[in-house]
């Protein structure tokens, strides 16, 4: 049996994933990185993206993240997202109604805050988009 490293991702609502695994693929500011057993220890911020989990060789798991943090140890990566979805749970028809919803709003914010939180958001739709075209 491969060697494993535990991984953890949690959001702000629950705990989606405990478990050992061969490697993840997480997407970082500098970044997608990999965790390997042994890893040496650092901290990241999270771009949105798609971590994959890894076990026998082939991704077993896909989940969009919207950012946050991760935390790598010896033993263990542990990932805060700010928002965490199982890739073949987002449903595209809505993501695309959300990008359109989203630049409207876009278009008529007022201030520069609003502009700015409202791009935000828009990133984070067409970053899910992505995912689901490239898996990544």
């Amino acid at each position: 049996m491969a060697e494993t490293t535990n991984f953890e991702l949690v959001s702000p609502e629950k705990l989606l994933v405990s478990q050992p695994v061969e490697m993840v693929v997480v997407p970082g500011t500098e970044g997608y990185f990999g965790v390997l057993p042994r890893h040496a220890p650092f901290i990241s911020t999270l771009i949105p993206g798609v971590i994959q989990i890894y076990e026998g060789g082939q991704i077993k798991e896909r989940i969009f993240v919207a950012g946050g943090f991760a935390e790598v140890t010896e033993d263990r990566c542990t990932v805060l997202a700010d928002e965490a979805v199982p890739l073949d749970e987002i449903d595209r028809a809505e993501v695309e109604q959300r990008i359109k919803t989203q630049k409207e709003d876009l278009a008529d914010a007022k201030s520069d805050a609003e502009k700015a939180a409202l791009q935000a958001r828009l990133d984070v739709s067409n970053a899910m988009i992505r995912a689901l075209d490239t898996g990544h």
